[in-house]
């Protein structure tokens, strides 16, 4: 009897045994205490009662499912024999026990599977807390219009409710005829004894196809994860369209409210404060960042593209592009737009045009920010890539390590990429994405040494393998592969290993065509079927999702403390202003440029309070000063010595004519301009008592000097000018006798301001007289002594001949030369001509006084045109011309300086303190000291203090 009951227990442990294929669940006879199984099956022992399940690690592959899929078991345990015997009671209980597990089991998992589901989908969908606006207000205030409990009593009762519900009496009726169906002597029974006898032919069969119907279901699974793959993407395109629906309709500002920026927004503009912050004073922050490194053409800008999911890089063959750090900020939007930091112009990234202008605009900022004799810049080039379903996250795409310096590099070009790429990965909190091309021999890879160096224990690092599809197709062992992306081939350490595929090597793919190749590929590829790869492992989606999660973790876990240590350095700076400057306000760089700008502009202003008496008065003295020694020289003297009236007038109008024609209008605006700056830089030089500040000194005198060099006189003045000046010099009525006595007393000054010079000469020529030689105990030298017997001989010759002409003849030269070698006194002809002309030119000054004085009275022969009198001022009148001409001249003067000029020099002003103030290195340059420094490292550390502390605010509110 005891071994009746064993033997039909062993019958149904073989039934269930048998049917349990491909069905996740502890077998009945799993359950039974150890003792019971060694009871049952006496032919094996109790630790070797049934081998390990098979585990199929495979998964999916595709970038839209994250859901992790359950792993299948597939029991296979190994019967004892056992003669088949007739026990239908017991064969009726297994069958019915299997069928209630079955019933109870796929209750269990299908509501398992149920729920999880519908978390996972709930998870997917949109939090629409910050969109409750969309909903009007009465909707929220419905409880209180409306009267639900009368809805409730309008309603249906549960009896109504209850004929809805299905026919439970007609599934009883179903189940018993199921039952009769297994009833003793039906046909299912036979149905069973058929099986059970067959059970000893179809025993060796399944040890044989065992593999096989692994093999089918590892098929069989793959498809039914496509089948929910597709159904994911589905359902995730469908929200995708759904968000980006939700943004345009925040894009066209439908409410009233105004929109918070981002999160991922207020973070960048942290780090682009930061940037500027640590490049001007050599500092580094710790703030997290997603750091691309790699080796050149490794496909770091193709793996950054699809992440952004557009081509917005520059391309080349083998040449290097990337030339300085691309800091590039993705965040969801609801169009596909890239712009720069510095610029409002939004590039659509679904136009082809814009996108070819965007990959223009970088490679030009590239180009411009290397500068002479460099390769490459350590300058940050700020974008932001906004769009649908793009991971939000801040990346630095960085110029590819080389290992050789090519023709037309700088020679450090490597040392600075090298340089430039430790400085973004020695930041303890940056996420180190690193590029590894997969169709190179991995020992030529530089960038895994530099990386291990930086990240020893590899808590940042997130490796990543371009190009599988070639390699899967040149490597002959694809346990290499599997080698790399494990890290078992390298000795640097990574947080994650990703395989990914960008693209067949042509620059004008779509990313979609790039997407639906890579999918494609790892549907197909033996990397995933065999196992070596894992499906959260592939696709550019999966690294995106990757990278994102560690980056949204790195910022929750740093930068609180970044904030505070910011804090404290605002502390310490502000306790420093105080005790050095406790009575002057913190103003930065651009606030005393601000400050400074205002100053010129004011002072600027003040050209035009000067008086019209002070602009003329300025202007006459100064022309006149310019033209005197042409008027003495070149008109006066040549023309005195005629021999009558009507000659010297006509020489002096010849000659005035000469000079008004080519060189006094042009001497004459050049006298207005030199004035002009002269009372520019007094007023910009001038110091203003207690409100003068030097720190702006510098910066004036540099405002000053760009004025003057840009500012130009209108060349139309000459022109007009010149009429002028011609019709003021060929006037010779003096109307009154104030106008006589003005011009005599005009001449005298300019006589004897020449005859003063002409005396100084004359002194410097022969030496001190009697006096200075015994009061102060000084002689005269060799060639002194010379000239004074020169002088001695010449003065006579003027004695005997008080109408001699200026020069000298040849035997008059003769004559004092003999003369004063009787004397012993050698003497070179040139060196007499020389004396002669200070000698002559003395005394006809001296005489030119003295008829100054006889025309004192001479104003009434004038009138009379000097008819019946010997006396002759021709002089006076030549003098009263010239007078009145520099009147005229700077009146006119005065009149294009404060009409036009001043307002040209304020333009000019305008726009030289426009150009210096977005000019950056000319401000630093300019503006400088211990003061400024302070109140810039103040200013910056509370702007990024405050964006910081309005960055954490709202990631507690995300949260």
């Amino acid at each position: 009897m005891w071994r009746t009951r064993a033997a039909a227990a062993c019958v149904i442990c073989r039934s269930l045994t048998n049917s349990s294929y491909g069905i996740k669940r502890k077998s009945p006879l799993q359950n039974l205490h150890l003792v019971s199984r060694s009871i049952h099956h006496p032919y094996y022992p109790s630790s070797k009662f049934q081998r390990p399940p098979l585990r199929i690690s495979i998964q999916q592959f595709s970038s839209l499912n994250r859901l992790p899929l359950h792993k299948t078991k597939l029991l296979n345990v190994k019967h004892g024999y056992q003669s088949h015997r007739n026990f239908w009671l017991a064969r009726l209980a297994s069958r019915l026990l299997k069928v209630r597990y079955l019933i109870l089991g796929s209750a269990v998992g299908g509501g398992y599977t149920a729920k999880k589901t519908y978390e996972q989908w709930k998870d997917m969908i949109p939090d629409l807390e910050e969109y409750k606006w969309i909903v009007p207000d009465f909707i929220w205030e419905l409880d209180e219009l409306v009267d639900f409990e009368k809805l409730l009593k309008a309603l249906p009762d549960a009896d109504d409710l209850a004929k809805l519900m299905p026919d439970f009496d007609k599934i009883g009726e179903s189940l018993a005829s199921l039952k009769g169906f297994l009833s003793p002597g039906s046909p299912g029974e036979t149905a069973f004894r058929a099986t059970d006898q067959g059970y000893d032919n179809d025993k060796q069969f399944k040890k044989v196809s065992d593999k096989e119907k692994i093999d089918q279901l590892q098929e069989e699974l793959l498809r039914t994860q496509l089948k929910y793959q597709r159904m994911l993407e589905r359902l995730e395109k469908e929200n995708k369209e759904l968000r980006k629906l939700v943004l345009q309709r925040d894009d066209k500002g439908i409410h009233q409210r105004k929109l918070k920026k981002s999160l991922i927004d207020m973070y960048s503009e942290v780090l682009d404060i930061l940037s500027d912050y640590d490049a001007s004073y050599n500092t580094q922050d710790h703030l997290p960042r997603v750091v691309v490194v790699g080796d050149q053409s490794a496909g770091k800008t193709s793996v950054l593209e699809m992440i952004a999911q557009a081509r917005i890089f520059p391309r080349g063959s083998g040449e290097m592009m990337t030339r300085s750090p691309v800091k590039v900020t993705l965040s969801e939007g609801p169009h596909h737009v890239a712009l720069f930091k510095d610029s409002s112009r939004e590039f659509d990234l679904t136009k082809e045009e814009d996108l070819a202008a965007l990959r223009n605009e970088i490679e030009i900022r590239m180009r411009n920010s290397v500068k002479e004799g460099c390769t490459v810049s350590t300058e940050t080039i700020s974008l932001s890539v906004k769009g649908p379903g793009l991971q939000r996250m801040v990346l630095v795409d960085l110029p590819g390590v080389i290992s050789t310096v090519t023709s037309g590099m700088a020679p450090d070009t490597k040392e600075t990429i090298f340089s430039i790429s430790k400085a973004y990965m020695q930041n303890p909190n940056a996420i180190i994405l690193c590029i590894q091309d997969g169709s190179v021999d991995a020992e030529r890879s530089i960038v895994t040494d530099l990386v291990s160096q930086m990240d020893p224990q590899g808590k940042r690092t997130i490796f990543v393998l371009t190009k599988v599809d070639l390699a899967e197709k040149n490597v002959a062992s694809p346990n290499r592969i599997q080698q790399i992306i494990e890290g078992k081939l390298f000795p640097m350490k990574a947080l994650g290993y990703f395989a990914v595929v960008t693209g067949k090597g042509n620059s004008s793919e779509s990313i979609e065509s790039i997407k639906e190749y890579e999918e494609d590929f790892f549907q197909n590829s033996k990397l995933l079927k065999t196992s070596m790869l894992k499906a959260h492992q592939v696709t550019t989606k999966n690294l995106s999702l990757a990278v994102s999660d560690c980056f949204w973790k790195m910022v929750r876990e740093s930068v609180e403390q970044q904030a505070d240590a910011f804090k404290a350095t605002r502390f310490n700076l502000e306790t420093e202003w105080k005790n050095n400057y406790p009575r002057l306000r913190e103003l930065d760089r651009n606030e005393l440029f601000e400050k400074a700008k205002n100053e010129i502009l004011d002072e600027v202003i003040s050209l035009t309070q000067v008086t019209p008496k002070h602009w003329e008065e300025m202007l006459e003295k100064t022309l006149w000063e310019r033209v005197s020694t042409h008027v003495i020289e070149n008109i006066y003297l040549p023309a005195a010595q005629t021999a009558n009236s009507g000659t010297f007038n006509t020489t002096v109008d010849i000659k005035l004519k000469q000079w008004t024609d080519k060189q006094l209008p042009n001497k004459a605006v050049e006298v207005a301009w030199e004035t002009l700056q002269e009372e520019f830089s007094r007023f910009m030089t001038e110091k203003k008592g207690k409100e003068h500040d030097d720190i702006f000194d510098k910066l004036k005198q540099a405002v000053k000097e760009e004025t003057i060099k840009r500012h130009k006189w209108n060349e139309r003045a000459e022109d007009s000018l010149r009429v002028i000046q011609h019709n003021a010099l060929e006037d010779r009525s003096i109307s009154d006798k104030q106008q006589w006595d003005a011009a005599i007393h005009f001449m005298e000054e300019t006589l004897q301001s020449r005859l003063k010079d002409t005396e100084s000469v004359i002194e410097d020529m022969v030496g001190p007289n009697w006096k200075k030689r015994w009061l102060y105990w000084v002689g005269r030298t060799k060639e002194q002594n010379i000239r004074n017997e020169t002088k001695n001989e010449l003065e006579k010759l003027i004695k005997c001949n008080e109408d001699h002409p200026a020069y000298l003849a040849n035997d008059e030269v003769t004559t004092v030369r003999k003369n004063l070698e009787a004397r012993g006194v050698a003497v070179d002809p040139c060196l007499i001509k020389d004396t002669w002309h200070q000698i002559y030119r003395r005394y006809f000054l001296k005489s030119a006084l003295n008829h100054c004085n006889l025309c004192r009275r001479g104003f009434y022969y004038y009138q009379r045109h000097f008819v019946d009198s010997e006396l002759e001022c021709n002089d006076i009148v030549l003098f009263w011309r010239i007078q009145r001409m520099l009147a005229i001249t700077a009146n006119t003067l005065r009149q294009q300086l404060t009409n036009t000029e001043v307002r040209r020099l304020e333009k000019n002003v305008k726009e030289v303190l426009e150009d210096f103030a977005e000019d950056s290195e000319k401000k630093v340059m300019l503006l400088t000291g211990k003061r400024v420094q302070l109140a810039e490292d103040l200013k910056k550390v509370r702007e990024i203090q405050e964006k910081l502390e309005a960055f954490i605010e709202a990631l507690h509110q995300e949260k």
